[in-house]
C-alpha cells in the first residue's frame, strides 16, 4: 500500500534509466556540482547493450560521434568499437564520475504534485520526491512485436532481435528476418556468415548508404557538409556516392524513397541503413530479398506475391519503442502517440515543472550528449544552497 512506502527526499534530480543517456546526464550534473540519483529497473547499467544486443554488434557511427560528455573513448579502440568495448567504456565512465545507480528499481509511476511543487516517483517499495525529473529511458525501451496474420500459428523458432545473440545457433537452417533496418541487415549478415540460408523482408522503400565515403564516416562527412551546403545538395552527394560504392539498389529489389536520406531523417525520424557488408551478400544472392508478408503459416510464410516458403526460424528485427507513457503521468511534454517529446530536436529536452528528457532526439548518442549538457546547464541555473539543505516533512 502507498501508506507503507518509504518516502525519500532527493535534493537533486531523479534520473530514470542507467543507459548512456542517464549516465551522460548524471556526469554533466556532477561536473557543475549538482547531485543526482539514477533509478534503473535492471540489475546493471547499459542493460540494452549488455542484455539485448547481438554479439557482432559494433557502433554504427565513428567513435568520436559516440562519446559521452567530458570523457573520450580510449584512443586504442578501433574507429568503430565493438559492443564489448563500448560497454567497457560506459562502465569506466560511470566509475570515473562515481555514478552509482540504484539497480532493480522499476518505476511504477511518476507524477507532479502541483500543491507541493515536487515530483513523486514511486519505484518498488519507495517513493522518491524531487524538484527535477529527467526521463532517460530512451527510444529503445521495449521491443516492438508486430501483429502479422498467422504469426501465432508458426511452429518454428520465433524471436525478436532483443534475444538474438549470434548466428552459430542457426547454422544450416532456413531463416526469415523481418525488418531491414540496421539490425535486420547486420543480423542477416551474421546469419549468412554462420552458414544459415537467409531471406530478408524488405517491405518499404529505404536508403542504404556506405558506412564510409572518401575514407570518412558517412555521418561525420554529412554533418561537415551541412555546415556549407543545403540538405538537398548533401543528399544528392550521398546518393551519388552510394551508387558508385554500392551500386543500384533497385536492381536487387530495394527501392529508395523519393526524398533523400537526410531530408527523410529530418522529417520522419527514419534512419538510413549504413552498410557493413550485407549488400555484397544480397548482390551475390546469399541473402535473398523478399517482399512483404501476407501471413504466416505453421511452417513458414506466404508473401504478398503469393509465394509460400518454409522457414525453421523467424527473427523479428522490428525495432523498439519508448515506454514513457506506461509510467509517466503527464500529458503535455510527451506525445500520447509514440512516447517522444512533442517538440522536435533541438527543442525536445525541456518540459514544464522541472521535467526533462535525454536521449529522445532520434540522433543517437550524439543527440543524447547534447541533451544531457543542456539539461544540466538549465538545472544548474536553478540550483542554490537552499535546495541542498531543504528538508521536507514527509
Amino acid at each position: 500500500m502507498d501508506s507503507e512506502l518509504k518516502r525519500v527526499w532527493i535534493p537533486g534530480p531523479v534520473i530514470i534509466g542507467a543507459g548512456p543517456s542517464g549516465l551522460a546526464a548524471a556526469a554533466c550534473l556532477k561536473q557543475i556540482g549538482v547531485p543526482s540519483l539514477i533509478l534503473e529497473k535492471e540489475s546493471c547499467l547499459a542493460s540494452l547493450w549488455k542484455l539485448k544486443t547481438y554479439d557482432s554488434l559494433k557502433l554504427h557511427l565513428a567513435k568520436k560521434l559516440c562519446e559521452l560528455p567530458h570523457m573520450a573513448i580510449p584512443p586504442g579502440f578501433p574507429a568503430y568499437p565493438t559492443k564489448q568495448q563500448f560497454i567497457s567504456y560506459l562502465e569506466a565512465y560511470a566509475k570515473h564520475f562515481s555514478i552509482t545507480p540504484m539497480f532493480g528499481e522499476e518505476v511504477r509511476w511518476a507524477k507532479y504534485d502541483a500543491t507541493m511543487g515536487f515530483w513523486q516517483v514511486q519505484a518498488n517499495n519507495s517513493e522518491f520526491v524531487c524538484r527535477w525529473l529527467i526521463v532517460a529511458t530512451g527510444e529503445n525501451a521495449e521491443p516492438v512485436l508486430p501483429e502479422i496474420d498467422g504469426i501465432s500459428d508458426f511452429e518454428g523458432r520465433l524471436l525478436h532481435t532483443s534475444t538474438y545473440k549470434n548466428g552459430a545457433d542457426f547454422k544450416g537452417s532456413n531463416v526469415l528476418v523481418v525488418g531491414c533496418g540496421n539490425s535486420g541487415m547486420e543480423i542477416s549478415l551474421d546469419l549468412c556468415d554462420n552458414g544459415a540460408q537467409v531471406s530478408l523482408v524488405v517491405r518499404d522503400k529505404l536508403h542504404i548508404l556506405p558506412r564510409q565515403v572518401l575514407g570518412r564516416s558517412t555521418f561525420a562527412l554529412s554533418m561537415w557538409l551541412l555546415k556549407w551546403f543545403p540538405v538537398r545538395l548533401v543528399d544528392w552527394f550521398l546518393l551519388l556516392s552510394s551508387r558508385m560504392i554500392l551500386g543500384d539498389t533497385h536492381r536487387i529489389g530495394i527501392k529508395r524513397p523519393k526524398i533523400g536520406p537526410l531530408e527523410l531523417k529530418n522529417t520522419t525520424g527514419k534512419t538510413p541503413v549504413l552498410d557493413v557488408g550485407a549488400m555484397e551478400k544480397i548482390k551475390s544472392g546469399e541473402i535473398k530479398v523478399v517482399r512483404g508478408i501476407r501471413r504466416f503459416t505453421t511452417k513458414g510464410a506466404e508473401f504478398v506475391d503469393g509465394k509460400v516458403v518454409e522457414f525453421e526460424s523467424v527473427i523479428l528485427a522490428t525495432g523498439y519503442r519508448s515506454n514513457v507513457l506506461s509510467w509517466l503521468k503527464e500529458g503535455n511534454f510527451f506525445s500520447c502517440k509514440d512516447g517522444y517529446p512533442k517538440n522536435p530536436f533541438p527543442n525536445n529536452w525541456k518540459g514544464n515543472n522541472g521535467l526533462y528528457s535525454v536521449g529522445f532526439t532520434r540522433r543517437g548518442l550524439l543527440g543524447a550528449s547534447i541533451d544531457a549538457q543542456r539539461v544540466a546547464e538549465d538545472i544548474a541555473r536553478q540550483w542554490n544552497s537552499k535546495t541542498k539543505h531543504l528538508h521536507l516533512k514527509l
